[in-house]
């Protein structure tokens, strides 16, 4: 690792290694990477990449009026073209690199999931983030213009002329890099809610430093709640039963073993997550039960060991075999719609700093993400972003005095992330309650003025603690104090 670097990438997961693998070779970048290289969203995901790959049965238009129908038309339409245009050359170039897509004699197998007209979804079995990040590392970590570290956080990021010093946090102690650009790649804010799919490192780092520098935060409140979550124990990651299975035939059943969604959608098991999360709630208040159950037992078992081999092992190691049981589940959280607001070149209003995955707004979710669309987002973005660099790059050093930031102080109060999860939980949980939210709002912003304020240890846990108070206070800010946002074109966003 070097004192000076022309781009920092502060996470090390699909958008932030693909936009890294997308720099020119001239510039140098520096990656980092909170835990080790595998733990983070996009090696969780598992459904699939959604690309219109055949145009003969599929279209460009009927992808976009999918994310649109499902976003609620909350979404920006230019960066949903985006997307969807742009998105199967990135997917194909992933092929190119080495990614193994399940084939279906000599085609890509295509499979459905909620809110598709379409059977565009190209998948690896169950475990599709896990092959593209594979694929992703291998392309990027011989790369002789970017260098990787891992177990090491953005613990401060403050600006100087012509770029920015970022103090970062390691076995070690604090160090300082220059970096002419940055760009967050930081992923979801998980940890913020007791239960939830995503990895441990999911703590809304990014979004709490770019926020504290005055880029605009907007939909921190659009949290995506996937119906089916795995609900055989009380761990705080959940591991997700795919929409995929639904796609395939599940059916979802209550506490009575029925079916229930006829009385919530049309679209029964296969409507947008948000509407089928819904469903379940609804349901559990109208039959007293929290029992729910995802039931594929109709279906060949060599199908489904074949199709969901990882799910299948993971029910199996919970005493669930769901060849002949079917599965338990409940709503959990699982995407953020909302964060860091940019351009479609990734860029925040501020300036050299750029945002790309599940921590930035490109607007191409709206208030509910489409199925499959994030893979496809962090690819697509994450290039952009890159790609808007290398045409802006000009070569001029950082200076300025260094920041002085010492890893000295008190140590944190226990149970700070168990109260905010707490807290969360009551406040916005699949259906907002802008009353709790109200009522638990000053606390939380207590809580996240005592640690951005006071003087406190420098640790990892400290540094989590401090983005997640951040993270619930801005929440509870947009959940008390609901507003209509209209969504402008980009440039008149104030990205």
């Amino acid at each position: 690792m070097r004192d000076k670097y022309d781009v920092l990438i502060v996470g090390a997961g699909l958008s932030g290694l693909y936009a890294a693998y997308n720099l020119d070779s001239r510039l140098s970048a520096l990656v980092v990477c909170k835990r080790d290289l595998r733990l983070c969203n996009s090696n969780l995901a598992q459904g699939g990449v959604a690309a219109v790959l055949d145009t003969v049965n599929d279209s460009y238009e009927l992808h976009i009026k999918d994310t649109m129908i499902a976003g609620g038309y909350e979404n920006r339409p230019e960066a949903v073209e985006v997307l969807v245009k742009e998105g199967p050359d990135d997917v194909r170039r992933m092929i190119d690199l080495g990614a193994e897509f399940d084939m279906h004699d000599g085609e890509l197998h295509k499979t459905l999931e909620g809110g598709h007209c379409r059977r565009r979804i190209v998948h690896h079995r169950d475990t599709t983030g896990e092959e593209l990040m594979r694929t992703i590392i291998a392309a990027t970590k011989d790369l002789p213009n970017v260098d990787i570290v891992e177990n090491t956080s953005l613990a401060y990021l403050d600006e100087a002329n012509n770029g920015y010093y970022a103090t970062l946090l390691d076995g070690d102690g604090l160090h300082t890099v220059a970096a002419s650009y940055v760009i967050m790649a930081t992923g979801g804010i998980g940890r913020v809610y007791k239960y939830t799919t995503n990895s441990s490192i999911a703590t809304g780092d990014g979004i709490s430093i770019a926020y504290s520098l005055g880029a605009k935060i907007e939909n921190l409140r659009y949290i995506q709640f996937h119906p089916t979550g795995f609900a055989g124990d009380n761990c705080r990651e959940r591991f997700l039963i795919s929409e995929a299975v639904r796609g395939e035939g599940a059916y979802l059943i209550n506490c009575e073993k029925q079916r229930f969604m006829h009385r919530y959608d049309e679209r029964l098991e296969l409507a947008p997550r948000d509407v089928v999360s819904r469903g379940i709630i609804l349901e559990s208040r109208r039959t007293g039960s929290d029992k729910f159950y995802l039931d594929i037992t109709h279906r060949d078992p060599a199908f489904i060991k074949d199709r969901f081999p990882m799910i299948y092992e993971r029910c199996l190691s919970e005493g669930v075999d769901m060849t002949r049981d079917p599965i338990p589940v409940f709503p959990t959280h699982h995407y953020l719609m909302g964060g860091i607001n940019v351009d479609l070149s990734s860029r925040t209003r501020i300036n050299r700093l750029y945002a790309v995955g599940e921590c930035a707004h490109t607007g191409v979710h709206g208030r509910n993400r489409l199925a499959s669309n994030s893979l496809l987002e962090a690819l697509v973005f994450g290039r952009r972003a890159a790609e808007d660099i290398n045409r802006s790059f000009t070569d001029s050093s950082v200076c300025g005095k260094p920041p002085v930031h010492d890893i000295d102080g008190a140590p944190m109060p226990t149970g700070t992330r168990t109260a905010i999860r707490s807290i969360m939980q009551k406040c916005h949980f699949v259906l907002p309650n802008p009353e709790a939210a109200r009522k638990y709002r000053p606390e939380v912003e207590d809580i996240a003025a005592r640690l951005t304020n006071r003087k406190f240890m420098v640790t990892n846990d400290y540094l989590e603690a401090r983005s997640l108070a951040t993270i619930a206070s801005i929440v509870l800010k947009e959940v008390s104090e609901p507003v209509s946002y209209t969504h402008l074109r980009a440039h008149e966003t104030g990205a």
